[in-house]
């Protein structure tokens, strides 16, 4: 998680100043569960950061996981002993590449092979969902890898056997998007970056992953976007007059312009999967145990209705699990988990 962009939030902010349950998986799961993706399933997923030295072992993550009743789980590189514990759970996977190995990816169909053939294919019994190639790219030479990558593991995976099952696709900061109010005035900043991008994941039936945090916009605008618009509070009324939608969240505003950005580079079938949102408990401005859990539990129960421009489910990864002690950064980047690292609530949240 990086800091996300507040520039193209200017314009709600203005705005707004003058304006002063969620489902689960369903059904027993084969025991090869490569070949078992459901497009159809939706959920409340939670990253798994491992940026401490005091976490939990992977066996006792994944059991927090199933005793909390959370069905799915991002992780940002491949790792064993992680794999080998989800291996039988059903609980849905979005597996990062990690950034440092997409040259290769890119560059050579082979090594996009042998990391199928070394990270998916040894663990049948997981319920992998999607590869996210890349997480918040943001330097131009880094991003000539993206799609090559994504062409690269989509041939390997095909090559296997599990073209369609496993979706590939890559993970965006919300700021790929501006002019971001009203809603559907949303576009993308660099359609020549995104443009190839969109059409591969609409010729896969792939998602866009983005890394939505109201958080951000809040903490970068304070005066003018409102708390509890920002947390899912009552209170605030943005009515959108391009498509005639009101808005009472910030979070629904902020994936509706990407909807609205999809739909504006001609892919508007491309589908949004939210793969990181959270709200920091501690450590600098807005982190309070207070906000998190009314935005983290506002989420949580908002996202199995959707956004006013696409209702129904909405896949959603909270971030994170826990909180992590060695990132670097803003202080809240300790401070953006669920739980501590002892397995107690960082606050009261219900799933």
């Amino acid at each position: 998680m990086a800091k996300q962009g507040v520039a193209s939030m200017l314009g709600l902010a203005l705005v707004l100043v003058s304006l002063a349950a969620f489902p689960t998986e369903s059904g027993a799961h084969r025991a090869a569960n490569l070949h078992g993706h459901n497009k159809g399933v939706h959920s409340i997923g939670v990253c798994n950061g491992v940026i401490g030295n005091n976490l939990p072992a992977p066996s006792d993550v994944v059991k927090l996981y199933k005793s909390k009743g959370i069905n799915a789980m991002r992780i940002y590189a491949p790792e064993s002993n992680v794999l080998k514990a989800l291996s039988g759970t059903g609980i849905g996977l979005l597996m990062d590449v990690g950034n440092g190995a997409l040259p290769g990816l890119a560059n050579d169909p082979s090594a996009a092979a042998a990391w199928v053939k070394a990270n998916v294919q040894p663990y049948p019994g997981v319920s992998f969902r999607y590869i996210a190639v890349g997480n918040e790219v943001m330097d131009s030479d880094g991003q000539k890898t993206i799609l090559p990558a994504m062409k690269n593991l989509q041939g390997a995976l095909a090559t296997a056997g599990l073209g369609g099952h496993v979706k590939v696709s890559t993970s965006v900061r919300f700021d790929v998007v501006t002019d971001t109010f009203p809603p559907s005035n949303g576009v993308f900043v660099d359609l020549d970056y995104m443009g190839p991008i969109l059409d591969f994941l609409a010729s896969t039936d792939a998602p866009l992953l983005a890394n939505v945090y109201p958080y951000f916009a809040y903490k970068g605008d304070p005066q003018n976007i409102k708390l509890n618009y920002a947390t899912f509070a009552p209170g605030t009324t943005v009515n959108d007059d391009g498509n005639g939608l009101t808005y009472t969240n910030l979070f629904d505003a902020m994936v509706d312009s990407i909807y609205a950005a999809l739909e504006d580079a001609e892919t508007p079938g491309v589908k949004v999967v939210v793969s990181e949102s959270g709200w920091p408990s501690a450590g600098g401005f807005g982190g309070t145990a207070q906000n998190a859990r009314a935005y983290n539990q506002g989420l949580i129960n908002h996202v199995g209705g959707g956004t006013p421009k696409r209702p129904g489910p909405l896949e959603t990864y909270m971030f994170a699990m826990f909180n992590e002690n060695q990132k670097t950064g803003d202080p809240t980047e300790n401070h953006f988990g669920l739980f501590n690292p002892d397995k107690s609530p960082a606050y009261s949240i219900s799933f």
